[in-house]
Protein backbone atom coordinates (compact mmCIF):
# COMPACT_ATOMS: atom_id res chain seq x y z
CA UNK A 1 0.00 0.00 0.00
CA UNK A 2 2.81 2.58 0.60
CA UNK A 3 4.56 1.77 -2.54
CA UNK A 4 1.27 2.36 -4.06
CA UNK A 5 0.91 5.50 -2.66
CA UNK A 6 4.77 6.60 -3.24
CA UNK A 7 4.50 5.71 -7.00
CA UNK A 8 0.99 8.20 -7.05
CA UNK A 9 3.15 10.76 -5.22
CA UNK A 10 5.69 10.46 -7.93
CA UNK A 11 3.22 10.39 -11.04
CA UNK A 12 1.95 13.61 -9.46
CA UNK A 13 5.18 15.25 -8.45
CA UNK A 14 6.37 14.52 -12.57
CA UNK A 15 2.83 16.30 -14.03
CA UNK A 16 3.62 18.79 -11.58
CA UNK A 17 7.24 19.22 -13.24
CA UNK A 18 5.92 19.34 -16.38
CA UNK A 19 3.41 21.64 -16.52
CA UNK A 20 5.01 24.13 -14.95
CA UNK A 21 7.89 23.47 -17.93
CA UNK A 22 5.19 23.79 -20.59
CA UNK A 23 4.16 27.34 -18.62
CA UNK A 24 7.52 28.49 -18.79
CA UNK A 25 8.12 27.33 -22.37
CA UNK A 26 4.97 28.71 -23.37
CA UNK A 27 5.33 31.86 -21.67
CA UNK A 28 8.95 32.33 -22.98
CA UNK A 29 7.33 31.88 -26.68
CA UNK A 30 5.04 34.74 -25.86
CA UNK A 31 7.47 37.51 -24.76
CA UNK A 32 9.51 36.44 -27.46
CA UNK A 33 6.84 36.71 -30.17
CA UNK A 34 5.92 39.99 -28.03
CA UNK A 35 9.34 41.67 -27.92
CA UNK A 36 9.69 40.29 -31.93
CA UNK A 37 6.44 42.24 -32.87
CA UNK A 38 7.77 45.55 -30.65
CA UNK A 39 11.21 45.45 -32.28
CA UNK A 40 9.83 45.06 -35.87
CA UNK A 41 6.79 47.77 -35.26
CA UNK A 42 9.36 50.22 -33.66
CA UNK A 43 11.97 49.81 -36.71
CA UNK A 44 9.07 50.63 -39.16
CA UNK A 45 8.36 53.50 -37.05
CA UNK A 46 12.47 54.82 -36.70
CA UNK A 47 12.21 54.39 -40.28
CA UNK A 48 9.06 56.36 -41.64
CA UNK A 49 10.37 59.10 -39.82
CA UNK A 50 13.86 58.86 -41.17
CA UNK A 51 11.97 58.60 -44.68
CA UNK A 52 9.97 61.87 -43.28
CA UNK A 53 12.99 63.68 -42.28
CA UNK A 54 14.75 62.78 -45.54
CA UNK A 55 12.45 64.25 -47.50
CA UNK A 56 10.64 67.24 -45.68
CA UNK A 57 14.40 68.28 -44.06
CA UNK A 58 17.17 70.27 -46.17
CA UNK A 59 20.93 70.51 -44.89
CA UNK A 60 22.60 68.27 -42.54
CA UNK A 61 20.06 67.39 -40.62
CA UNK A 62 18.48 65.61 -43.86
CA UNK A 63 21.60 63.99 -45.13
CA UNK A 64 21.74 62.48 -41.64
CA UNK A 65 18.19 60.92 -42.11
CA UNK A 66 18.75 59.09 -45.46
CA UNK A 67 22.32 58.10 -44.77
CA UNK A 68 21.01 56.37 -42.22
CA UNK A 69 17.60 55.05 -44.11
CA UNK A 70 19.95 53.84 -47.29
CA UNK A 71 22.20 51.99 -44.42
CA UNK A 72 19.41 50.69 -42.41
CA UNK A 73 17.59 49.24 -46.10
CA UNK A 74 20.78 47.96 -47.42
CA UNK A 75 21.53 45.83 -44.36
CA UNK A 76 18.12 44.31 -43.49
CA UNK A 77 17.74 43.44 -47.58
CA UNK A 78 21.06 41.13 -47.13
CA UNK A 79 20.11 39.98 -43.52
CA UNK A 80 16.96 38.75 -45.10
CA UNK A 81 18.61 37.64 -48.31
CA UNK A 82 20.98 35.60 -46.44
CA UNK A 83 18.93 34.28 -43.62
CA UNK A 84 16.01 33.10 -46.24
CA UNK A 85 18.95 30.97 -48.17
CA UNK A 86 21.58 29.46 -45.96
CA UNK A 87 19.22 26.55 -44.94
CA UNK A 88 19.50 25.18 -48.27
CA UNK A 89 22.76 26.37 -49.01
CA UNK A 90 25.32 25.16 -47.04
CA UNK A 91 28.06 27.47 -48.50
CA UNK A 92 26.18 30.45 -47.36
CA UNK A 93 27.44 30.15 -43.47
CA UNK A 94 30.26 31.41 -44.21
CA UNK A 95 28.66 34.90 -45.81
CA UNK A 96 26.57 35.08 -42.78
CA UNK A 97 29.41 35.30 -40.58
CA UNK A 98 30.96 37.85 -43.03
CA UNK A 99 27.92 39.42 -42.75
CA UNK A 100 27.68 39.62 -38.96
CA UNK A 101 31.04 41.00 -39.10
CA UNK A 102 30.15 43.66 -41.22
CA UNK A 103 27.03 44.48 -39.05
CA UNK A 104 28.96 45.46 -36.36
CA UNK A 105 30.55 48.28 -38.43
CA UNK A 106 26.75 49.39 -39.48
CA UNK A 107 25.35 49.50 -36.06
CA UNK A 108 28.51 51.66 -34.94
CA UNK A 109 27.90 53.98 -37.78
CA UNK A 110 24.23 54.11 -37.26
CA UNK A 111 24.72 54.78 -33.82
CA UNK A 112 26.81 57.73 -34.52
CA UNK A 113 24.73 58.91 -37.26
CA UNK A 114 21.91 59.05 -34.64
CA UNK A 115 24.02 61.01 -32.24
CA UNK A 116 24.89 63.33 -34.94
CA UNK A 117 21.25 64.35 -35.32
CA UNK A 118 20.91 65.63 -31.69
CA UNK A 119 24.68 67.49 -32.11
CA UNK A 120 23.69 71.51 -31.94
CA UNK A 121 27.03 71.82 -33.83
CA UNK A 122 25.92 71.63 -37.03
CA UNK A 123 28.20 73.04 -38.95
CA UNK A 124 31.23 70.91 -36.82
CA UNK A 125 29.00 68.30 -38.19
CA UNK A 126 28.80 69.31 -41.75
CA UNK A 127 32.34 68.97 -41.97
CA UNK A 128 32.37 65.38 -41.04
CA UNK A 129 29.66 64.77 -43.94
CA UNK A 130 32.26 63.53 -46.62
CA UNK A 131 33.61 61.12 -43.78
CA UNK A 132 30.39 59.38 -42.92
CA UNK A 133 28.88 59.15 -47.03
CA UNK A 134 32.12 57.63 -47.56
CA UNK A 135 31.41 55.08 -44.53
CA UNK A 136 28.10 54.40 -45.30
CA UNK A 137 28.79 54.28 -48.80
CA UNK A 138 32.17 51.16 -48.26
CA UNK A 139 29.23 49.10 -45.90
CA UNK A 140 26.05 49.26 -47.96
CA UNK A 141 28.52 48.60 -51.25
CA UNK A 142 29.76 45.27 -49.19
CA UNK A 143 26.69 44.50 -47.72
CA UNK A 144 24.72 44.93 -51.69
CA UNK A 145 27.78 42.33 -52.98
CA UNK A 146 26.85 39.73 -50.54
CA UNK A 147 23.33 40.00 -51.34
CA UNK A 148 23.83 39.89 -54.89
CA UNK A 149 26.07 37.46 -54.76
CA UNK A 150 23.85 34.97 -52.72
CA UNK A 151 20.55 36.11 -55.20
CA UNK A 152 22.96 34.87 -58.44
CA UNK A 153 24.03 31.77 -56.73
CA UNK A 154 20.51 30.91 -55.89
CA UNK A 155 19.52 31.84 -59.57
CA UNK A 156 22.51 29.81 -61.02
CA UNK A 157 20.90 26.76 -58.80
CA UNK A 158 17.53 26.57 -60.35
CA UNK A 159 18.42 27.67 -64.24
CA UNK A 160 20.66 24.47 -63.50
CA UNK A 161 17.95 22.08 -62.06
CA UNK A 162 15.51 23.41 -64.82
CA UNK A 163 17.98 22.45 -67.69
CA UNK A 164 18.50 19.47 -66.25
CA UNK A 165 14.75 18.70 -65.68
CA UNK A 166 13.99 20.01 -69.21
CA UNK A 167 16.82 17.22 -70.57
CA UNK A 168 14.66 14.47 -68.89
CA UNK A 169 11.41 15.28 -69.69
CA UNK A 170 12.81 15.45 -73.72
CA UNK A 171 13.95 12.24 -73.15
CA UNK A 172 10.68 11.01 -71.74
CA UNK A 173 8.70 12.42 -74.48
CA UNK A 174 10.89 10.63 -76.80
CA UNK A 175 10.53 7.25 -75.25
CA UNK A 176 6.70 8.18 -75.11
CA UNK A 177 6.85 8.83 -78.96
CA UNK A 178 8.43 5.44 -79.94
CA UNK A 179 5.40 3.96 -80.98
CA UNK A 180 5.25 6.02 -83.71
CA UNK A 181 8.42 4.74 -85.73
CA UNK A 182 7.67 1.49 -85.38
CA UNK A 183 3.95 1.39 -87.19
CA UNK A 184 0.61 -0.16 -86.33
CA UNK A 185 0.69 -3.08 -85.08
CA UNK A 186 -2.09 -6.11 -85.78
CA UNK A 187 -3.64 -7.87 -83.27
CA UNK A 188 -4.94 -11.59 -83.73
CA UNK A 189 -7.09 -13.75 -81.89
CA UNK A 190 -5.75 -16.50 -80.12
CA UNK A 191 -5.60 -19.61 -82.84
CA UNK A 192 -6.78 -17.68 -85.49
CA UNK A 193 -2.91 -17.86 -86.69
CA UNK A 194 -2.80 -21.49 -86.87
CA UNK A 195 -6.32 -22.35 -88.72
CA UNK A 196 -5.30 -22.49 -92.29
CA UNK A 197 -2.37 -25.09 -91.27
CA UNK A 198 -5.20 -26.67 -89.77
CA UNK A 199 -7.81 -26.60 -92.38
CA UNK A 200 -5.73 -29.24 -94.70
CA UNK A 201 -4.27 -32.56 -94.10
CA UNK A 202 -1.02 -33.73 -95.20
CA UNK A 203 -2.33 -34.67 -98.57
CA UNK A 204 -4.39 -31.36 -99.30
CA UNK A 205 -7.90 -32.85 -98.74
CA UNK A 206 -10.12 -30.85 -96.28
CA UNK A 207 -9.47 -32.54 -92.76
CA UNK A 208 -12.77 -31.38 -90.91
CA UNK A 209 -15.91 -33.36 -92.35
CA UNK A 210 -19.42 -32.49 -92.11
CA UNK A 211 -20.03 -34.16 -89.24
CA UNK A 212 -17.54 -32.47 -87.37
CA UNK A 213 -19.66 -28.82 -88.52
CA UNK A 214 -21.13 -27.47 -85.93
CA UNK A 215 -24.81 -27.97 -86.14
CA UNK A 216 -27.48 -25.27 -85.35
CA UNK A 217 -29.52 -25.41 -81.79
CA UNK A 218 -32.65 -26.59 -84.07
CA UNK A 219 -31.59 -28.91 -86.40
CA UNK A 220 -33.40 -32.46 -86.61
CA UNK A 221 -31.27 -35.06 -84.24
CA UNK A 222 -31.75 -38.36 -84.57
CA UNK A 223 -34.63 -40.21 -82.12
CA UNK A 224 -32.50 -42.50 -79.70
CA UNK A 225 -33.93 -46.14 -79.69
CA UNK A 226 -33.98 -47.93 -76.61
CA UNK A 227 -34.29 -51.24 -75.81
CA UNK A 228 -37.54 -51.66 -74.27
CA UNK A 229 -39.16 -50.19 -76.95
CA UNK A 230 -41.01 -52.28 -79.74
CA UNK A 231 -39.90 -52.47 -83.09
CA UNK A 232 -42.22 -51.23 -85.57
CA UNK A 233 -44.03 -53.53 -88.03
CA UNK A 234 -43.57 -52.82 -91.42
CA UNK A 235 -46.80 -51.68 -93.16
CA UNK A 236 -47.95 -54.09 -95.66
CA UNK A 237 -49.55 -53.31 -98.99
CA UNK A 238 -52.65 -55.18 -100.75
Amino acid sequence: MEAAIAILALVFVAFVVLGVYLTVKAVGAAKRGVERTVTQARKAVEDTTLRAKSMGQVGVAGELAQLRLTLRTSMRATQDALHARVEQDESLKESLRLFERLSGHGHELDDELKRLEREPDKQRTAERMPELRERTEQITHAADSLRWAARDRARQFADDDLASLSAEIEVESGALRDWATKGPTTSTAPGAAARPADASGANGSPAATVADAPQAIDAARPTPVYSWQKTARPETTN
